[in-house]
């Protein structure tokens, strides 16, 4: 089977580190990025979803060479530590944006939230403003979000992080859940080893 995600021969320099990688991860297969703090996990996540620019290497994505495509052109879904959403939109809306951008309808995309809603358990949050949201509700958001467009791939930096231990280990359950049965190949950054584990199959290690 070919490989859905190629990282080959990535380098990025900042003043005090550089960040280097070679990695594949075939269709439906889960990665975690392991090692220390500082050791550019972050960074890489970034440089595969188009947000930061290697200085050398390139990202291939379904086979295509990706690494000139802007971050809406990659066909990947990105679930940020701190959510990300946007405060001035609905929950709908949150869940919805990708699809708007993407040429849906407003009305449509609303119906599809509606539907990712429920499938996260959040039926009738729709309407509700994103900073009543408690930890683990936002981060349901932030998944419902990133899965809604249907990538192919989905992006993790420590979507977790944040939540108590509880919760942490109800959602990461669910997350693997939804992989399984999505199909989509899956990316995490987790500095939590139990939480890599459940996760993911395999680890690249960096640093």
């Amino acid at each position: 089977m070919s490989a859905h995600l190629i990282v080959d021969g990535i380098v990025k320099r900042w003043p005090d580190r550089v960040v280097e990688a070679s990695f594949e991860v075939a269709p439906g297969e889960a990665v975690a990025l392991v090692g220390p703090s500082g050791s550019g996990k972050s960074t890489l996540l970034r440089i595969i979803a188009g947000l930061v620019e290697p200085d050398e290497g390139r990202v291939l994505i379904g086979g295509v060479d990706a690494t000139g495509l802007a971050p809406g052109k990659r066909g990947v879904g990105m679930v940020f530590q701190d959510r990300a959403l946007f405060a001035h939109l609905s929950v709908e809306d949150n869940v919805g944006y990708g699809l708007v951008s993407a040429g849906m309808s407003r009305r449509a995309a609303r119906a599809e939230a509606a539907a990712w809603l429920e499938r996260v358990s959040l039926a009738g949050f729709g309407k509700r403003r994103v900073d009543t949201l408690s930890g683990g509700e936002a981060q349901r958001v932030a998944l419902a979000r990133a899965l809604a467009v249907g990538p192919a791939l989905v992006l993790f930096d420590e979507p977790l992080a944040a939540l108590d231990a509880p919760l942490r280990r109800r959602l990461r359950a669910e997350l693997a859940g939804y992989q399984r049965e999505i199909g989509y190949a899956a990316v995490y950054v987790t500095h939590d080893e139990e939480e890599a584990a459940e996760l993911a199959g395999r680890r690249v290690s960096l640093g």
